[in-house]
């Protein structure tokens, strides 16, 4: 993979009233609707943030943490 790299942890909230990223202080929070079973709220996270980034769901990718509320993010942004 060429490209540069940057890793960040995410503090998720689940059965959210509405779908959104926040920056709070210096820490992201993603608020999801959705509810943790079968992988549903890490496809609507990983969705949130292709977008918040403006990046392809396909550059990123849940390093650790995919059952847990503390999640690391990889980006990979191609070409740059």
């Amino acid at each position: 993979m060429s490209g540069k790299t940057e890793n960040f942890y995410v503090y998720v909230k689940t059965l959210s009233r509405t779908s959104e990223i926040k920056q709070e202080d210096s820490l992201l929070k993603a608020y999801l609707k959705s509810v943790p079973i079968d992988g549903r709220a890490n496809e609507e996270l990983l969705y949130l943030l292709s977008r918040y980034f403006k990046v392809r769901r396909s550059d990123i990718r849940i390093k650790s943490g995919r059952s847990a509320k503390k999640k690391l993010i990889q980006i990979v942004r191609k070409g740059e």
